[in-house]
């Protein structure tokens, strides 16, 4: 049989090997003696990255890996001396804020611990103290209780404030001319709406939608002169409408002016003078008759309106009809509050 050659190393390994594992022994040596002394804290490392470190060879000039990043360290023992008066120095700045630390709590990863983490915070926040002045209060409290008093005074004196609200308060009246067959379809073709006070919010003539064959001027007033430059049904019905909203509205037989305007305003909100018993009875007239705008004027008013030919001003008639309502305001509130209409 033919001799088996074997070609075997056993010379010594290289120089570089040896050289960087009595680099690491050395680095080893010192580490254990600062932390003897007391100068540093044990390392405790996974075995997985002890054994990565001592597999991996090292290069001229560099030192072992310390917290997972290798660093060129040509004077360790200075480095190290700086690391342990950081240590050093680290915890006096720890206990200098330590209200600020929050309490242990157990590790998650849910929302929940983060949200019980910043309450647990919060709750270590320091509390500050408000110095409250006792003298003060004692003074604002009684002029308190004396402006309360002043108040209900006032509303028992006058009870007219307590039930309505005159800024939220209007009156109305259209009037219309005929529009259809032979001029029997009533058409919006002038409206005047007037505040608690007869000031006037809004009057406009308005052109009707459908060909006006009646102007019913001996009544409304109204010429074809006046509608040449009449503001459009549209656009007057939204803008009347804005000023409604939301208000009590006042008119003498309203619902005319309601049905002209293609509008139904609530009950609640509506105030009609034609029907309210208690101005027929001022006037000693019959409570179940509809009196007309024009007596009632004249008898609890001593004023003469709807007078002469050339027709009616319905600004002037809004503004009777406001002054009719104020005479029994109260005790008509008072009434619509026990009973309030239905809508």
């Amino acid at each position: 049989m033919s001799t088996i050659l074997l070609n075997l190393d056993f010379g010594e390994p290289p120089k570089k090997t040896f050289e960087g594992n009595a680099k690491h022994q050395s680095f080893v040596k010192k580490r254990r003696l600062l932390e003897k002394k007391g100068f540093l804290k044990k390392k405790n490392q996974p075995p997985a990255k002890v054994s990565k470190l001592h597999s991996e060879p090292l290069k001229k000039g560099e030192t072992p890996r310390v917290d997972g990043a290798r660093k060129n360290l040509p004077c360790p023992k200075k480095k190290v001396a700086a690391s342990s008066r950081g240590s050093e120095q680290s915890p006096d700045k720890r206990t200098t804020v330590s209200w600020l630390t929050p309490a242990p709590s157990k590790k998650t990863d849910s929302v929940v611990a983060k949200i019980d983490l910043l309450g647990e915070f919060q709750s270590a926040l320091p509390k500050i103290k408000s110095h409250k002045k006792k003298g003060p209060k004692k003074k604002r409290s009684q002029k308190n209780a004396t402006q309360t008093s002043m108040q209900a005074q006032a509303e028992n004196k006058c009870p007219r404030a307590s039930h309505t609200l005159p800024g939220k308060m209007v009156a109305i009246d259209c009037e219309m001319v005929g529009t259809g067959p032979k001029g029997r379809v009533s058409s919006l073709a002038r409206c005047s709406v007037v505040n608690y006070n007869g000031d006037v919010l809004y009057d406009e003539y308005i052109l009707p939608p459908c060909y006006i064959v009646d102007y019913r001027t001996r009544w409304s007033g109204i010429r074809k002169s006046h509608m040449v430059n009449a503001t459009p049904f549209k656009i007057a019905r939204g803008q009347i409408l804005r000023i409604l909203s939301g208000k009590i509205v006042v008119g003498h037989a309203i619902h005319n002016d309601f049905k002209a305007l293609q509008y139904f305003h609530p009950k609640s909100l509506t105030r009609d003078t034609s029907q309210i018993p208690l101005l027929n009875r001022k006037a000693s007239c019959p409570e179940n008759v509809t009196m007309s705008l024009k007596h009632l004027t004249k008898k609890l008013l001593d004023r003469d309106i709807q007078a002469g030919k050339s027709g009616h001003s319905s600004v002037e008639d809004a503004q009777a009809t406001m002054e009719l309502y104020k005479l029994v305001e109260v005790e008509w509130e008072q009434q619509l509050a026990q009973n309030p209409p239905k809508n």
